[in-house]
């Protein structure tokens, strides 16, 4: 994320936003309260609608709520009644690619990150999710071998070859249990800057199936057959 963003109070006025957006160049302000907590956002589409209604109040006596919101904020003077609330954020720990996955969903170009108390501590962009993919595969590789092979499943880093090469994680060497495929190449697919998994992995003995003896069950035989 990009610290210490730039934001807008709730009495930031209509040319003054206008100013931050062109002076930064940037599509969208967070509008915070007095305590720095998030209270919503303003964007150029917010801006806009006094462009496309102007100072009209010829307004039909049948529409929708989103038509009334809309001319509503084509008279607003202030950040409080020209922002979309409330607003879509991310927390600090989110993973990138939840925060890609909500940008998507979600229609949005920046991304507000917000602490426990609400309060904004960042801006996440679409570049900034981008440059993510730019890491080198070598930092990749370690992050891999070091900190997921060795560290978070204690595995045996001899046993397993990992090869990477613009982003793509190649996987060869025998893993203890079938199930220990599954498991590690979730985790890389979580790895900042690896772009997929491909998995070439054999294993030493199958996990995934229990057969369960009717020596053990003897009154439950038959509905395990």
């Amino acid at each position: 994320m990009t610290a210490r963003p730039v934001v807008a109070v709730e009495t930031t006025r209509f040319k003054e936003i206008v100013g931050m957006l062109a002076e930064y160049r940037i599509s969208a302000l967070p509008v915070v309260d007095d305590s720095g907590r998030l209270v919503g956002v303003v964007s150029e589409a917010d801006l806009l609608h006094k462009e496309a209604f102007g100072l009209q109040d010829d307004h039909h006596l049948v529409e929708s709520r989103r038509m009334r919101r809309e001319h509503a904020k084509a008279g607003a003077l202030l950040a409080r009644d020209l922002m979309t609330s409330p607003a879509v954020t991310i927390g600090t720990e989110a993973p990138i690619a939840e925060a890609a996955r909500v940008m998507h969903d979600k229609g949005v170009k920046r991304l507000p990150v917000v602490d426990e108390d609400g309060r904004v501590v960042g801006i996440v962009t679409r570049s900034d999710l981008l440059r993510v993919l730019l890491r080198p595969d070598a930092m990749i590789r370690e992050d891999v071998v070091e900190g997921l092979i060795v560290k978070t499943l204690w595995m045996d880093p001899t046993s397993i070859e990992v090869h990477v090469t613009g982003g793509v994680v190649k996987l060869s060497g025998k893993v203890d249990r079938k199930s220990d495929i599954r498991i590690l190449t979730n985790l890389i697919g979580g790895v900042d800057g690896v772009v997929s998994v491909v998995s070439g992995l054999g294993f030493r003995y199958d996990d995934t199936h229990v057969h369960i003896s009717e020596d053990l069950h003897p009154l439950m035989g038959p509905l395990w057959r």
